[in-house]
């Protein structure tokens, strides 16, 4: 627009154009920000080759409820079983506060300096109302996050069992064939999702803190039964004393258990996870334990059922997708549940002619 004041009754005033509004957004950036779109062959490629920017964007896949990019995952996964279980993988679980994630930090460090590599798959527990994650796990790895050698990956629970990320399981294979010799498998704290990281790991750990009270009140005795180790947390200056009568507290516990399956005896240790205290013979622990269940096969055992376990889990998950995402279905729901409330049929009979509905469309 031009400017009333250069009109020639103003003589001696002068005002220049001004210039066009700069973009929001700088254009050299836009172009950086579209990001390259990969082949299977060419992600399972980067995944072999230890490249973490493209193990993260195929674990961002295996994460996504898109059925386009839920069938490239599988694809990619499918490449990869070959090169995948070399790996030892670790659940840690504890009562929120005992330090896992603090834990973690110098259980990885202690394994980088053994020349390992080490992944850990932190659980973020997902808000009911919000749907959404704060994914904060990796700030409190301070350490472990600075490693090249060390691959962090919060994910969100996405309301899925006790908090257990969805596709956790498929995460772990992209991480080993991605060279990680070491999985760590962080829960949300203790509840259901412990018996879904049991099922997917080969040794579960405990976290337990000492001076708390009564220290077997806070755990079940499912959990207790699931442990192959118990760690008591914490273990410096004061609080050793206590620490160390926890330790037999739990110890004269699990001889009232029956024997594991693997026919091992859980131990029970004591460490500091903040002064770096007692790692060394936790690790040791789980070595032994790794090779015991080795020498009488029940490491490969366990394997074969946790596989079995997780190829139902997937049935079972994906006739639940198809059911509530058939149009018929869930153009009936609203109506059905409005009957429900208004007390005309009951949720059995509800249930019922849903699944009916259901089965007489889906043969077509």
């Amino acid at each position: 627009m031009e400017h009333p004041e250069n009109d020639e009754q103003y003589k001696g005033l002068k005002v220049n154009k001004g210039i066009a509004g700069a973009p929001t957004i700088n254009p050299y950036l836009t172009k950086k920000l579209q990001r390259r779109q990969y082949t299977p062959s060419e992600f399972v490629e980067g995944i072999l080759q230890g490249n973490i920017t493209i193990l993260s964007q195929a674990v961002t896949l295996v994460e996504s409820a898109k059925a386009e990019h839920q069938q490239l995952a599988q694809e990619i996964i499918e490449k990869c079983l070959p090169y995948a279980g070399q790996s030892v993988r670790i659940g840690i679980t504890g009562v929120p506060g005992a330090g896992k994630s603090t834990s973690i930090d110098a259980f990885g460090m202690y394994l980088i300096e053994k020349g390992r590599k080490l992944a850990v798959l932190a659980i973020d527990p997902s808000s009911e109302r919000s749907k959404g994650s704060i994914l904060g796990d990796k700030t409190r790895m301070e350490e472990l996050a600075r490693e090249k050698n060390a691959f962090i990956r919060p994910s969100p629970s996405a309301g899925s069992l006790g908090g257990v990320a969805r596709k956790t399981r498929e995460t772990i294979v992209l991480c080993e064939a991605a060279g990680f010799d070491t999985v760590f498998v962080e829960t949300v704290g203790v509840g259901q999702s412990e018996t879904a990281v049991h099922s997917m790991v080969d040794f579960f750990l405990l976290i337990q803190l000492a001076g708390t009270g009564d220290e077997l009140q806070g755990i079940k005795r499912g959990i207790m039964e699931m442990a192959d180790g118990i760690v008591i947390n914490k273990a410096d200056g004061d609080n050793i004393e206590k620490a160390r009568l926890a330790a037999s507290q739990f110890r004269s516990a699990l001889h009232l258990f029956p024997p594991s399956e693997s026919g091992w005896t859980p131990k029970v240790l004591t460490y500091s996870g903040y002064y770096k205290l007692g790692i060394r013979e936790i690790w040791d622990m789980i070595g032994e334990y790794t090779a015991f269940t080795k020498q009488n096969d029940f490491f490969d055992q366990r394997r074969n059922e946790q596989s079995k376990y997780w190829m139902y889990e997937s049935i079972n998950e994906t006739l639940r997708n198809t059911f509530y995402r058939h149009p018929l279905v869930s153009s009936a729901l609203k109506e059905t549940e409005q009957q429900v409330l208004n007390n005309e049929i009951s949720s059995f009979v509800a249930a019922k002619r849903m699944m009916d509905l259901f089965l007489r469309n889906s043969e077509r």
